[in-house]
């Protein structure tokens, strides 16, 4: 069995050391110490952090340039696949997630689950910021409604998967954590969380501020809806627009049978213009849901 630990890294040539002595410490007490590797994948990064990776033991592979985290992540995917990875673990480079959790991890993939999450929101205590938790629970309320599971942190980046998993295709260039939930769920694979206490780190550098944060949650949270349930999704707005097309399709008819005369010609236009557009929408549904 191959197991691929895998870390994305941009500029942390002051927090990739300990993280790998950590990991390297950690599966040494583990049945699996001759079976994994470090892969570090240099996000273009400006540092020393591809030459401290390369001196610390990983296999490390760069970006010519920074290309941030979802599209490094896909690459990830890549190059774990190349390297012909039974079971992939994905953590981050700064320290946030201790590598006592990773035999755990590892030993639920190989138990027959295909993704397994370290949760912060399972019984952990979530050093993050109160926006941020406040974002993670409308997320996985969200999502456990979506999957039929429960899930309570969709947007860690610690979790663990087989080779089935890394395969599934991702096309969101903001984030991969959701989508790897949403691509799993349709596949009908198995999902499982562990639960897992953080440490506090830097700021993140995906978001700005708690405002740009939620921003960019809730118009994820709208893709998700729209990528997993298209038919309901294109199906309510499209019926949406058509009621006051039939609304204002009835008030005519009322009007014609009370007075006799259509009149009105420009409501008219406007009530078929309403039903053809939502029309549209709910076909447009049918067709995505097909897919």
């Amino acid at each position: 069995m191959k197991i691929i630990i895998s870390i994305p890294a941009y500029n942390e040539e002051k927090t990739l050391p300990p993280v790998i002595a950590e990991l390297k410490k950690v599966m040494k007490s583990t049945q699996y110490k001759s079976q994994y590797k470090i892969l570090v994948l240099n996000d273009g990064s400006t540092d020393k952090t591809a030459l401290i990776a390369k001196t610390a033991g990983a296999i490390v592979v760069s970006n010519k340039k920074n290309i941030g985290l979802a599209e490094t992540f896909k690459r990830e995917m890549e190059e774990c696949l190349k390297l012909d990875a039974d079971v992939i673990v994905h953590t981050d480079a700064d320290g946030q997630y201790p590598a006592k959790y990773i035999p755990k991890l590892i030993e639920k993939v190989i138990l027959g689950h295909d993704l397994v999450i370290g949760s912060r929101f399972s019984g952990g205590n979530y050093s993050g910021s109160i926006s941020k938790k406040v974002g993670n629970i409308a997320f996985a309320k969200t999502f456990s409604k979506l999957l039929n599971t429960k899930i309570t942190d969709t947007t860690t980046g610690f979790r663990a998967f087989g080779k089935n998993v890394a395969k599934l295709p991702l096309i969101n260039s903001f984030t991969y954590t959701q989508e790897q939930l949403i691509r799993v769920g349709k596949k009908g694979l198995s999902i499982c969380e562990i639960p897992i206490t953080t440490r506090k780190t830097r700021a993140s550098r995906l978001f700005k501020n708690p405002f740009d944060y939620a921003i960019k949650a809730w118009i994820n949270i709208l893709r998700i809806y729209r990528d997993f349930e298209p038919l309901k999704f294109f199906g309510k707005i499209g019926l949406l627009i058509m009621v006051p097309g039939f609304l204002i399709g009835i008030y005519l008819l009322m009007n014609l049978i009370i007075t006799g005369h259509a009149g009105y010609i420009n409501f008219s236009i406007l009530s078929i213009l309403f039903i053809i557009v939502g029309l549209q929408i709910v076909l447009f549904g049918f067709l995505a849901d097909m897919r």
